[in-house]
């Protein structure tokens, strides 16, 4: 019935109907191929979607997964996990610069040359790749290989002025004029992409990779005036009254005092006025895919490459730790198949999406690929191998000058750790012998860390899940590793 009313229609049979019979079912042809539509944003925590009216909008039309999560909660390694669907210890990138991370490590390795724009474009996708890449991507006219078009951005894309734009290979600057603003003309390019692959008749993936709402969190001159009056949520971890039972690296933080409560307003302020632009963007691509008739056949997919805490724990603004204000994310999926208004509490990770538009698309998955396909959870059906844990892996303390992401004074700058999000707890294993372990069914925002009163079994149960995870390498032994045997 479905696939009938939508040939009357004049839309092709959407791909998670025709792809429901599973591995036996047929591979869609090219022009039956869906798009994507990819907007991932910079920082942006959960808290700033109530001042996004086209987000919420893309929550009521489509599918919300309230436990999604990071691999890490800083730039270059999330997001290099995003690009290839592998977990940090199989990219080789753990830190936004130097040996271990960044963009010189990402392209020496070759990952560059494993993303998923590799994948579609071999399968005939016209591929699009906007905005922020990869921290260590400036002033260069390298265009990493899998994209048809690219406009990466270099120096000055976190100001949102002034910046220096690659387009296809040749670098051009942008100015302070109102019109220059950063995220006003990466949408103002994206739409233009999606008029010529709809004018081409190609099957596309879209990427825009906004710098909002990273600090400085410059927004748009014409919003430079609202929401002066906004403020930063006060929930129960709010500088929190009693940190004695966290580890050393967070003991030592006294509570928050009245200057520094005013700076995390003001911040919050501007981040909330930067993210107007980038809901706009979200509203003008998506018109612009039902102008050209293309929004029956496109998945919009919304997110960010981690969260941000502010206040939290008695922290100033910023991320890297393993609290749900970093690690975990928004994730909407609108598309065909996809039912509105609705929500899934299976864990999933942004090692999921490379995997995801894949399958979505009807092409091969890597057998290097880390994480799983969404698209079940995208029709509505239950995962009988939904994952009881995911990992995240961080590398610290960040001390590069040059890092935009270097924790400021006060704001948290853990040592490495390891640690698994499940369901119902959150437990770290930190490079200097210290853990934690909150009851996420008793203590919802992290408050008391219990380890030390665990009993055995389940300590050894959960240590076993982290070890196997952060050896895994292969979806297969991932998804055996996560089961929480």
């Amino acid at each position: 019935m479905i696939c009938l009313l939508l040939a009357l229609m004049g839309c092709a049979a959407h791909p998670l109907q025709a792809r429901k019979g599973g591995a036996g079912s047929r591979t869609p042809a090219l022009a039956e191929r869906p798009n994507i539509v990819f907007v991932l944003t910079d920082d942006l925590s959960t808290d700033l979607l109530r001042y996004m009216p086209n987000v919420q909008r893309l929550q009521r039309e489509g599918r919300s997964f309230t436990n999604y999560f990071v691999t890490d909660s800083f730039c270059c390694p999330s997001r290099s996990s995003i690009f290839t669907g592998q977990f940090p210890h199989d990219t080789g990138v753990y830190t936004n610069s130097g040996p271990n991370g960044g963009f010189d490590k990402f392209t020496k390795t070759g990952k560059d040359r494993q993303t998923f724009a590799i994948a579609l474009g071999a399968k005939g996708y016209r591929t699009a790749m906007m905005g922020k890449y990869l921290n260590g991507y400036d002033r260069t006219a390298y265009v990493p290989p899998g994209w048809s078009q690219w406009d990466g951005v270099g120096t000055g894309g976190y100001g949102g002025f002034h910046y220096i734009l690659n387009e296809n290979g040749t670098l051009s600057t942008g100015g302070t004029a109102p019109a220059d603003y950063l995220t006003d003309v990466l949408s103002a390019k994206g739409t233009a992409f999606i008029d010529r692959s709809a004018a081409d008749r190609s099957p596309f993936l879209l990427e825009i990779a906004s710098f909002a709402p990273h600090l400085p969190a410059t927004p748009a001159p014409r919003d430079a005036h609202k929401f002066l009056d906004a403020r930063a949520p006060r929930g129960p971890a709010f500088n929190e009254g009693d940190v004695a039972d966290k580890p050393r690296w967070l003991r030592s933080y006294r509570k928050l005092k009245h200057g520094q409560l005013t700076s995390i307003d003001a911040q919050y302020v501007r981040r909330v006025q930067s993210v107007q632009a980038v809901d706009r963007m979200v509203g003008r691509l998506r018109a612009t895919l039902r102008a050209r008739g293309l929004s029956q056949n496109t998945y919009f997919v919304f997110s960010s490459d981690n969260g941000y805490h502010m206040g939290e724990h008695r922290l100033m603004p910023g991320k890297t730790t393993a609290f749900d204000t970093d690690i975990r994310v928004p994730l909407v999926v609108v598309g065909p198949g996809v039912r509105a208004g609705s929500t899934d509490a299976t864990l999933a990770e942004n090692t999921d999406l490379a995997p995801t538009f894949e399958d979505l698309t009807g092409t091969p998955v890597p057998a290097s690929v880390d994480g799983r396909s969404l698209v079940p959870l995208l029709r509505g059906e239950r995962d009988a191998g939904a994952p009881g844990a995911v990992l995240v892996e961080h590398h610290g303390p960040s001390l590069s000058k040059d890092d935009p992401d270097r924790p400021g004074p006060a704001s948290g700058n853990p040592p490495s750790y390891t640690a698994i999000r499940t369901l119902d707890a959150l437990y770290v294993e930190y490079k200097d012998g210290e853990r934690e372990y909150y009851d996420l069914r008793t203590d919802p925002y992290e408050l008391d860390n219990t380890v030390a009163t665990l009993p055995p079994a389940r300590l050894a149960q959960l240590q076993r899940t982290l070890h196997g995870l952060r050896t895994c390498h292969g979806s297969r032994r991932c998804s055996v590793a996560a089961r929480l045997n």
